[in-house]
């Protein structure tokens, strides 16, 4: 059975969009909106939307700015 290579999709940790909320301390309708306007990258499953931790992280990186 061959390793997993970095980078590979089983490795990929998705969170639903009330994680992503949580995580970020913002209503889940932000999160839709950052979704729908193509600031966070998603998959959409069936009716619901999952987004990689990493595009989380990656959005909160892009997103910091220095007060002053």
């Amino acid at each position: 059975m061959p390793a997993h290579e970095p980078g590979d999709i089983s490795d990929v940790k998705f969170l639903t969009v009330a994680e992503v909320a949580a995580m970020m301390r913002v209503s889940k309708m932000t999160v839709y909106r950052l979704v729908h306007g193509g600031d966070l990258p998603a998959v959409r499953v069936g009716r619901s939307f999952r987004v990689t931790e990493e595009d989380v992280n990656e959005y909160l990186r892009k997103s910091f700015y220095s007060a002053g």
